[in-house]
């Protein structure tokens, strides 16, 4: 944990989650008998808020939900964590929701999403106030309008961190490489680049960015990340005695690669306390809790 509180704005995802589990994950056209049923809030950004929020830092999420019951719930579950959601801007439509299967064979989760809401402006992005935050962390997802956003923050504060996590191949996410001081991608979008090397994929992104340092995860084989100018470092998983639940574990991972920055740690540091987290989370069924 950060040793001091800091302020943080998430801008991204915040879903309603409706989480099946069952014994083992079925066949294409079979039917079965869900063990357990929990609906929860979800969503990259709102989950990694909420994380960090139990890291002991003031948090605050943007983004769009919907102007109904379940966009509702969601604000009511941010709000009792203490996340500030007054940059939230409501819009007609449904919230977006994530339909789960949870296999408690292997704790793996398979993610059906629904959205047909806009994403969040760069307009709604500049009546946020930015003073004050000392990190702002992106989901990669509009590259017009979060290029813009990135901009912004370039001017408004100038000396706060800045994050970006790639999780997808998008249309012109490229141009979002440039402003972010810490870019995440993940083991899907190096995989569509073409990589099957983690190494080699960081190694050949610098031309790309100007960022400081470069994370990639890489699922049960650990995680890998490069500062710039320096080589690329390793740190092995952390596999809990049981593995129950992993929806949610990269944006844990994510939560505490910021909470290990804030706090000046080292890119090899800052991997193991990354992994140590999601690895607990991986043993852990939701997102509560994941800090003692």
């Amino acid at each position: 944990m950060s040793e001091k509180r800091r302020r943080v704005l998430g801008m991204g995802v915040a879903a309603l989650d409706i989480i099946n589990e069952v014994a083992e994950y079925p066949e294409e056209d079979a039917e079965l008998r869900a063990l357990n049923r929990r609906i929860v809030r979800g969503g990259n950004a709102a989950n990694t808020l909420c994380v960090l929020a139990q890291l002991g830092h003031d948090c605050a999420w943007a983004g769009i939900l919907g102007d109904d019951a379940e966009g509702a719930l969601v604000l009511q579950d941010l709000r009792r964590r203490g996340i500030d959601t007054g940059s939230c801007v409501r819009h007609p439509g449904s919230t977006p929701t994530s339909y789960v299967v949870l296999s408690r064979a292997n704790g793996s989760r398979t993610i059906v999403h629904y959205r047909d809401l806009p994403e969040l402006s760069a307009a709604d992005f500049a009546r946020i106030p930015l003073a004050g935050y000392d990190w702002v962390h992106f989901e990669g997802r509009d590259p017009k309008q979060t290029a813009l956003m990135l901009r912004d923050c370039a001017v408004r504060i100038p000396t706060t961190g800045v994050s970006l996590e790639v999780e997808k191949p998008r249309m012109g996410i490229e141009s979002l490489f440039l402003g972010p001081d810490v870019l995440i991608f993940s083991r899907h979008y190096a995989r569509s680049c073409g990589y099957s090397d983690p190494c080699r994929f960081l190694d050949e992104q610098w031309d790309r960015t100007d960022a400081r340092l470069l994370v990639l995860p890489w699922g049960a084989d650990g995680a890998y990340a490069q500062p710039r100018g320096g080589a690329v470092c390793f740190a092995p998983v952390h596999r809990p005695d049981q593995i129950k639940d992993t929806l949610g574990a990269g944006d844990v991972f994510n939560a505490a690669l910021i909470d290990a920055l804030l706090a000046g740690l080292d890119a090899e540091a800052a991997l193991d306390r990354c992994n140590a987290l999601a690895g607990h989370k991986c043993g852990t069924i939701g997102m509560d809790g994941l800090v003692t």
